[in-house]
């Protein structure tokens, strides 16, 4: 439909070309490797070039993306190095309290009491648990607070907005 606004979300980066059929390497940028084989449409690059998936194979922690629009390698070079993306509307759900990466990226965090810690700059995953850096925009000092719920108190994604509850020395 034209003028209709979408968002997208970024699911994989495109490392390079595989073979000579026009498929494309992408490396995941979601813990769920297998989430692949539930794309029908993607969109390609920094103009959002709309494909269908034909096919999806694994390698190495790849996947090997065919689209049904390209059949050779030369069709697909322009991708390399460039990113994939879904409609935002296609995302997977998740189950209560879990959280996309990027939905926790740029939230604004407070303490228990009000007062303004920073915001999130990046999600680090670990096997435990993530762990958010949270960076003070005045000072520029970074402080790492475990994605667990007796550090966050609250999370409010629509407002862009933690609430934790530090232990001392966690925020100096």
């Amino acid at each position: 439909m034209a003028g209709e606004y979408m968002d997208y979300i970024k699911v994989g980066r495109i490392t390079n070309t595989h073979g000579i059929k026009g498929e494309l390497k992408v490396f995941p940028l979601t813990d769920n490797l297998n989430r692949f084989d539930d794309l029908k449409i993607v969109y390609l690059g920094n103009n959002k070039e709309r494909a269908e998936v034909e096919e999806v194979k694994y390698h190495k922690g790849f996947a090997i993306i065919k689209f049904k629009e390209f059949d050779n390698i030369n069709q697909v070079l322009r991708f390399k190095d460039d990113f994939l993306f879904i409609d935002a509307k296609d995302k997977v759900q998740l189950p209560k309290d879990h959280y996309f990466i990027f939905d926790i990226v740029d939230c604004l965090v407070y303490d228990t009491k009000g007062k303004e810690i920073g915001i999130v700059t990046d999600v680090l995953q670990y096997a435990s648990n993530d762990v958010y850096v949270v960076k003070d925009q005045e000072s520029g000092k970074e402080y790492l607070i475990p994605a667990v719920k007796k550090f966050v108190v609250d999370i409010d994604i629509d407002n862009k907005r933690l609430i934790i509850d530090p232990i001392e020395g966690m925020i100096e």
